[in-house]
């Protein structure tokens, strides 16, 4: 079967198109026909920096949709020709992929599995940041960092459906700051003044939720932007600068709170956390109350040039690879 490697970290160019053995499911694993998979910033830090890789030579690719292809011992509660999305610590980039039983998720009547590969990470990540994690209440303002990716394209709805306040963005380019505007931000900041806009459209009062996934510097400002009593989720280091150390003088003194959520991290420890979660994300979907649009979508053979749009900070929403669609 047909597989997306690298065999070394590196650039989009170290990804290579190559013939690997069709895997078996082991116990509690089943095997999926792939369909789509989803792009992820954490595919592009897998290939360059070996970003939870275990070991080379690695196929990249953490969510996906499809099929059910062969049942594993144990595993119950689907079957043979199924259609399902899936959640995966890597190998999507796959005619075929090895996957966790515990984070298969039944294709939602009336989506395709082409909108199906977009589910797995996206929503489950914006609505846990949103309600499990940031326990966002009625009339509170909200700040998100990259606002027009996947998770800011979705973050922000679900706030507005909790009743926020206010949603404010923070983006690369006054273009995504027009579209991040199309899907629920009242107002769209740019990176290099974000800290200062939002004080003056919050009258000096800051944020009570931030959610980031920058790091770095990005991180510290972000902190700074928020009220007393206001609550930072750290959930990526995009940037990938040097963690900014935290300090109590940064959180007692305002009486701010830093928490961090990983869907992957929850996919490993807490699968039925995860589909609990899913559940209810995966209803806003399919209800029409929140939209994901995919921007973009390549061909196996054209990972690389998914990843260079993606690095190159220039795209919006989600972006997809067809395998067998």
């Amino acid at each position: 079967m047909r597989a997306i490697r690298f065999d070394e970290y590196g650039g989009p160019e170290v990804l290579k198109l190559v013939e690997v053995a069709v895997p078996e499911p082991g116990p509690g694993q089943v095997t999926i026909d792939v369909a789509f998979v989803g792009l992820n910033f954490a595919d592009l830090q897998a290939r360059a920096v070996g970003y939870r890789v275990p070991g080379l030579p690695f196929v990249p690719g953490l969510e996906l949709s499809g099929r059910v292809r062969a049942i594993g011992e144990g595993v119950e509660g689907v079957r043979v020709g199924q259609a399902v999305a899936a959640i995966t610590d890597g190998g999507a980039y796959a005619d075929v992929v090895v996957v966790n039983a515990a984070t298969v998720f039944p294709v939602p009547e009336g989506v395709d599995l082409r909108t199906a590969a977009t589910l797995p990470t996206v929503l489950p990540t914006a609505y846990a940041l949103v309600h499990t994690v940031g326990r966002l209440q009625p009339g509170e303002t909200v700040l998100v960092q990259a606002a027009a990716g996947g998770v800011g394209t979705v973050a922000a709805q679900i706030a507005k459906l909790a009743g926020a306040g206010a949603v404010y963005g923070v983006v690369s380019s006054p273009a995504k700051a027009d579209y991040a505007r199309e899907y629920g931000y009242d107002e769209a900041f740019l990176n290099e003044t974000f800290d200062a806009d939002v004080r003056a459209a919050t009258g000096g009062r800051g944020v009570d939720l931030a959610l980031e996934s920058v790091g770095g510097e990005t991180l510290r400002r972000t902190l700074d932007s928020l009220t007393r009593f206001g609550r930072l989720i750290s959930f990526g280091n995009a940037g990938g600068e040097a963690p900014w150390q935290i300090g109590p003088n940064d959180l007692y003194p305002m009486g701010r709170t830093v928490s961090g959520f990983s869907i992957l991290g929850l996919s490993i420890a807490a699968p039925d956390v995860l589909h609990e979660i899913a559940a209810q994300a995966f209803d806003l979907a399919t209800s029409g109350k929140v939209r994901l649009p995919i921007t973009a979508e390549f061909a196996l053979a054209e990972a690389a040039d998914a990843h260079r749009l993606m690095a190159g900070r220039s795209s919006t929403g989600k972006l997809v690879i067809a395998v067998n669609p």
